[in-house]
């Protein structure tokens, strides 16, 4: 076996383990809240900018 065809399938299983590592982290349990309330981030507002209207 050559060295680049090594090389390229360590890269392989190292980017597959990394993959599934970040879907377990996506996934794994108590992250639901997490993810709740960042979704909920772009519709609350700044306590200094309530009631201020832009007008640009």
């Amino acid at each position: 076996m050559n060295t680049a065809g090594f090389v390229g399938s360590v890269v392989t299983v190292f980017f597959f383990l990394l993959f599934i590592a970040i879907v377990w982290w996506t996934y794994r349990r108590g992250s639901k809240e997490t993810y709740d309330d960042a979704a909920q981030l772009p519709f609350q507002e700044d306590a200094d900018d309530a009631g201020k209207h832009h007008t640009d």
